[in-house]
């Protein structure tokens, strides 16, 4: 019998922080202060961009979807998160455990090109500074997005299938603290070695091979900057490299860490800390280092501010 047609109700039971009763207060005001911080700094960041004309370019169109991406991200997730931790039903039902599984995946394969795609853009833009309105056209930068957002959605659709075709007993206990494709495969009752084999080869192209991508991009244009005489700018260029390389870096290791090992081994504590960086502190940090750090933004907040606060 597959899972969405067994005559039970089939329930999953989310262990979440279990292992530590006495810090479940303390848990879920992290949580919530995490998920408010990245919700009000995503939705600031992406009104400040879409009010401001001077930031209708393509690195703020870009940085608009990976805001919107942020907001699926940590509302998949946190939210669940929160309702488990505060309720003594730890329990959420299958459709529950798939939708958020689905719109979780959807949005972090298509943020794991999309910062592919931004690499990119500043590769252009440091590069080929001449070339730059040219290659990336207002009609390019658009099929860009529409093709991240595209391959993200189809990519989560065929995990999301084949595990619907899984075997799954009425009660499941998922040592997890939300529904994501590795922790569901764990309490499937039948052979998952189709969706191992899967997981890996999605985790190769959108991880690895976009993660290469994306560093070979900062290559050039590290290349580039090493080419800049004056040595204040010259700083002021590294120290903005390193940072999205730091928050790149963060996304693409949790990510291949928790979907290719599972396939190996099992260590479900460190399983959660990986999903907590990618899942909460990729959302958090990206406002900050990509924007606000950026002084186009802060000015053009400081203009909005103006308008609302005369």
């Amino acid at each position: 019998m597959e899972g969405k047609n067994q005559s039970m109700p089939i329930e999953f039971y989310m262990m979440g922080f279990l292992s530590h009763p006495e810090l479940q207060p303390l848990f879920f005001t992290i949580f919530f202060v995490i998920y408010l911080i990245a919700l009000l700094g995503n939705i600031l960041i992406t009104t400040i961009i879409i009010a401001d004309s001077r930031l209708h370019t393509p690195m703020y169109f870009f940085l608009v979807n990976l805001s919107i991406l942020d907001i699926c991200c940590t509302t998949a997730a946190i939210p669940v998160v929160l309702q488990i931790i505060q309720s003594k039903d730890k329990t959420i039902t299958f459709s529950g455990c798939i939708t958020q599984l689905f719109i979780f995946s959807s949005a972090l394969g298509t943020e794991l090109m999309l910062l592919t795609v931004m690499a990119y853009d500043r590769y252009v833009a440091i590069c080929h500074p001449l070339h730059y309105a040219t290659i990336m056209s207002r009609k390019t930068c658009i099929l860009l997005a529409a093709a991240v957002w595209l391959l993200g959605f189809t990519n989560s659709m065929i995990h999301t299938s084949l595990i619907l075709r899984l075997k799954f007993c009425p009660h499941n206990i998922i040592d997890h603290f939300f529904c994501e494709i590795p922790s569901v495969l764990k309490v499937a009752c039948s052979d998952i070695y189709i969706n191992a084999v899967v997981l890996i080869i999605s985790d190769v192209l959108l991880g690895m091979v976009c993660f290469l991508l994306t560093v070979i991009s900062y290559t050039y244009i590290i290349s580039a900057i090493l080419k800049i005489r004056s040595a204040e700018k010259k700083k002021k260029a590294f120290s903005t490299c390193a940072s999205h390389l730091t928050v790149v870096s963060l996304l693409y290791g949790g990510v291949i860490y928790t979907y290719i090992r599972p396939a190996f081994n099992n260590d479900p504590e460190t399983d959660k800390v990986m999903s907590a960086v990618y899942s909460i502190a990729s959302p958090v940090l990206n406002p900050i280092i990509y924007s606000l750090r950026n002084k186009e933004v802060i000015n053009a907040l400081k203009k909005l501010m103006e308008r609302i606060l005369p």
